[in-house]
C-alpha cells in the first residue's frame, strides 16, 4: 500500500511546484514594478508628487513672467518695483501695437503652410525610410543607417551655406519650396520609427505575406495603422520645431510675402529701444497655436510612450 501511496502524494507537490514558480516570479516582477514606480508607500508619492511640483513650477515660470510683461504697458514692464502688479493695470497696448506694425494674418498663414507640408512630408518620407531598413534587406543597408544615426549629430547650422548654395542653384529662393524642403531632412525622426517597426510583431508582417501583400500592402495597410500613436507624436515635434525655426526662413528668403511668424515678429521694432511688453506680446502670440496643438494632441504623445502601437503589448 506504501509503495502504491507514495506516487499519489508526491504527483500533487510536484504539480503544485509551477504554480508556485510561477507566483514568485510574479512577486519579483511586481517588485521590480514597484521600485521603478518609486514605491507604494505615501513617503514615496509625496517625494514623487514634490519633485513634479518643483519641476512644474520652475517650467511654469518664465510662461508666468511672459504673460504678466504682455499685459503690461511699457512703463510698467521696466519698473521692478511692480513686477507682479502693475501700476496702471494690466492692458492689450502690447498686442494691439504688434498687430498693427505688422502683418500677422499672413505671418501665421505662411507658418501654418510650411509647418503642415514639412510635417506631411517628414513622417512620411521618415515612416518609409524606416520601414526600409527594418524589414527590408538590400546591399549596404547598415552603413548606410550608421550613416543616418551619425547625421543626427550634424547640427542643422553646419548646414546652412550648402542648403543655400543647393536652393540657388535650383532657382528656388524666394519661394515656399526653399523653405520647406530643407527641412523635411530628419535622420533622427528616421532613427525612431526605424526602432517603432522594430518593436511590432513579424508574424503581421508573415501572415500578409501569405494573403499575397507585397512591400507597399504592408507597409500602408499593416503597420501604418498600428503605428498611428507614434506617427502622431513624430508629427507634433516635427511641427513644433518647423513653427519655431527662424533661422533658415530667415536665410532663404527675402520676400515679405514669405515671411513666417518668428521671420515676421522680429522686424517689428521700435525707435525707442527695446519694448519688453512688444516682445512677450510676440511671444505669446507666437507660441499659443503650439500651446493649442499641444493640447489637442498631447494623448498621443503620452500613448506613444506608453505603448508601442500594439494594445500596450
Amino acid at each position: 500500500m506504501t509503495s502504491t501511496e507514495l506516487p499519489v502524494r508526491t504527483g500533487p507537490t510536484k504539480q503544485a511546484a509551477g504554480p508556485v514558480r510561477e507566483l514568485r516570479v510574479t512577486r519579483r516582477a511586481r517588485s521590480g514594478r514597484t521600485n521603478l514606480t518609486l514605491g507604494e508607500s505615501r513617503l514615496s508619492r509625496a517625494l514623487a508628487l514634490a519633485a513634479l511640483t518643483v519641476l512644474a513650477v520652475v517650467w511654469l515660470l518664465p510662461m508666468s513672467w511672459a504673460l504678466l510683461t504682455a499685459f503690461k504697458s511699457e512703463a510698467d514692464a521696466s519698473d521692478p518695483a511692480h513686477w507682479f502688479w502693475p501700476r496702471h493695470g494690466f492692458t492689450l497696448h502690447g498686442f494691439s501695437t504688434v498687430w498693427e506694425r505688422g502683418d500677422l494674418p499672413l505671418w501665421m498663414l505662411n507658418s501654418l503652410l510650411i509647418s503642415a507640408a514639412v510635417t506631411v512630408i517628414t513622417v512620411l518620407v521618415s515612416a518609409m525610410a524606416g520601414y526600409a531598413f527594418s524589414r527590408t534587406r538590400f546591399p549596404g543597408r547598415r552603413r548606410l543607417f550608421m550613416l543616418t544615426v551619425a547625421a543626427v549629430l550634424v547640427p542643422p547650422q553646419v548646414l546652412i551655406v550648402p542648403w543655400f548654395q543647393q536652393m540657388l542653384t535650383l532657382h528656388l529662393l524666394d519661394t515656399y519650396a526653399a523653405v520647406i524642403l530643407p527641412q523635411t531632412v530628419a535622420p533622427v525622426m528616421v532613427f525612431i520609427l526605424k526602432k517603432h517597426f522594430d518593436s511590432l510583431p513579424r508574424e503581421l508582417e508573415e501572415a500578409a505575406r501569405i494573403d499575397g501583400a507585397g512591400h507597399w500592402r504592408i507597409f500602408w495597410s499593416v503597420l501604418m495603422p498600428l503605428s498611428r500613436p507614434m506617427l502622431a507624436a513624430v508629427a507634433i515635434f516635427v511641427f513644433i520645431g518647423a513653427w519655431n525655426n527662424f533661422l533658415w526662413p530667415f536665410v532663404s528668403t527675402s520676400d515679405p510675402n514669405l515671411m513666417t511668424l518668428p521671420v515676421g515678429i522680429t522686424s517689428v521694432k521700435d525707435a525707442y529701444g527695446i519694448q519688453y511688453a512688444q516682445t512677450m506680446a510676440s511671444a505669446v502670440l507666437a507660441a499659443l497655436p503650439l500651446v493649442v496643438v499641444f493640447v489637442f494632441f498631447q494623448r498621443h504623445i503620452v500613448k506613444s510612450v506608453a505603448t508601442t502601437g500594439l494594445g500596450g503589448q
